[in-house]
């Protein structure tokens, strides 16, 4: 069942972590679906407290003392989006009484040709304000306040010394904490397969048809490509689970990490989809149907929705609308062009002026990321000034403060960041050691500066070594060094 002529044709991906955090309470009274980051808790937490005490919402802090205090604050946080955009997404209905332009605004975001504009148009011509009002009350919808999880920021969790079982990974965590939620909405898998995470998604049951065949929450898989769909669809169907939308993001993106492909062009791997859809749908509700009927759970009287979508360097509404009408997809993601609309995005107005004013020679690829895959950046950023003036005064690295990406344990007992000054600190140290003339020195020295790691056995992590692989090829490594 498509959905083009009743809602909004796009969507607004997730942005980073901050971004997009509390985008749902800007955008999802007009019916427009947004993604927030479950990555920091910590900053989920503050924003709990600031919208507790700015709407006079009774407000209980979740310490880090507590008990599975990650899952729970991704909980309350969501819970708390979920009221607030339910009240304004009842005001905006009731405001057809008054004078508001709410309902207009709601209007005005979908297109033309979308049935529910077109009725609108058709009751407000006849001016019976009871019509309007009953009509509205049957036909608006609230966008999705979906979620985003990395699945590889999944770091594994200790209390007192001693590890945690893997339910208190970050990822899972996270997840559970999603799941616990009173959202009616989905869960959006980044960053390719975690089989541990995603098989802890069958304890939730809100991930199963209830008796009316519905799913309370979905699952989102964002893809490369029509085989990583099959397999990932495939895998997910034989735990009984459905992937709901099949999420099509260019290797290039459109901002944050670059996973560029080997030559592989949107436009194919999208007429793909559009090819395959009738085939991906039925070979995975197949292994859908028998899995259900093993478990003794409900099975849908007929196939569930999959949707088709794209997202990933789109900046002109004539791209976007070549996008739906080529490929026939169900919705567009509008990423980094949302970060200059103030009523969206939360940005300093630095940070807004330099990318306003940027020209194409300020983009760039950084090597900041400890993830160890190119960031799209630009010039003059804050954050690259900060770190630039950190190093004039000696000082090599970030304070780390938040632990989420901690992958490497060279030098450690457990694992820490790359980009920690922790790390850096020993690489230096390590380096000092080495018999190395002044270039060589310097070299290697800029090297740990950029690129947050100094020695080969930064690629001993199979994660790191397959996604630089994919990217520069194994003479690149070879060449470097950094191949097994």
């Amino acid at each position: 069942m498509k959905t083009k002529a009743n809602s909004p044709t796009f969507h607004i991906p997730v942005m980073g972590i901050g971004f997009t955090i509390d985008t749902p309470v800007k955008v999802a009274q007009y019916g427009i679906s947004s993604a927030i980051s479950l990555v920091d808790d910590k900053l989920m937490e503050k924003l709990r407290e600031f919208y507790s005490k700015k709407l006079n919402i009774k407000f209980q802090a979740i310490s880090e003392k507590m008990e599975d205090f990650r899952a729970k604050r991704i909980t309350a946080y969501l819970d708390m989006i979920n009221k607030i955009v339910t009240d304004k997404f009842e005001e905006l209905k009731s405001s057809v009484q008054g004078k508001s332009s709410e309902i207009e605004k709601y209007m005005d975001m979908l297109p033309d040709f979308a049935e529910i504009k077109q009725k609108f148009i058709e009751c407000r011509s006849k001016g019976n304000i009871k019509d309007i009002q009953s009509w509205i009350k049957n036909n608006l919808s609230i966008g999705s306040i979906d979620v985003n999880i990395m699945t590889k920021l999944d770091k594994e969790n200790f209390k007192k010394g001693e590890k945690l079982p893997s339910e208190y990974n970050d990822a899972h965590a996270a997840l559970r904490g999603f799941a616990n939620s009173k959202l009616h909405s989905s869960v959006i898998l980044s960053a390719g397969m975690n089989p541990r995470l995603y098989s802890y998604i069958e304890k939730f049951k809100d991930f199963y048809p209830d008796k009316d065949g519905e799913l309370n929450k979905k699952i989102i898989i964002k893809v490369s490509d029509y085989r990583s769909a099959l397999i990932q669809g495939k895998f997910f169907a034989k735990k009984g689970l459905w992937v709901s939308e099949f999420r099509i993001e260019s290797g290039l993106n459109c901002g944050g990490h670059a996973f560029a492909t080997n030559g592989f062009l949107m436009g194919p791997i999208l007429e793909e989809f559009k090819k395959e859809r009738g085939n991906l749908v039925k070979s995975i509700h197949d292994i859908y149907t028998k899995v259900l009927m093993g478990k003794g759970l409900n099975i849908p009287t007929e196939p569930l929705e999959v949707k088709i979508t794209a997202q990933g360097g789109v900046g002109t509404s004539e791209e976007h609308d070549f996008l739906m009408e080529q490929y026939d997809i169900d919705s567009v993601g509008w990423g980094t062009p949302f970060l200059l609309v103030p009523e969206v995005v939360n940005m300093d107005e630095k940070t807004k002026k330099i990318l306003k004013n940027a020209k194409e020679e300020d983009l760039y690829l950084s090597d900041i990321s400890p993830l160890g895959v190119p960031f799209n950046s630009v010039k003059d950023n804050t954050k690259d000034a900060e770190k630039f003036k950190m190093i004039e005064q000696g000082i090599y690295g970030s304070p780390c403060s938040n632990r989420y990406l901690l992958f490497n344990s060279e030098y450690t007992d457990k694992p820490v960041c790359t980009a920690s000054r922790q790390y850096q600190k020993k690489c230096i140290e390590s380096l000092d050691k080495k018999s190395l003339n002044t270039e060589q020195y310097n070299k290697a020295l800029d090297k740990i500066r950029r690129w947050g790691f100094c020695l080969p056995k930064f690629y001993d992590c199979p994660f790191f070594r397959n996604l630089f692989f994919k990217k520069h090829g194994r003479a690149y490594l070879r060449k470097n060094k950094f191949a097994k």
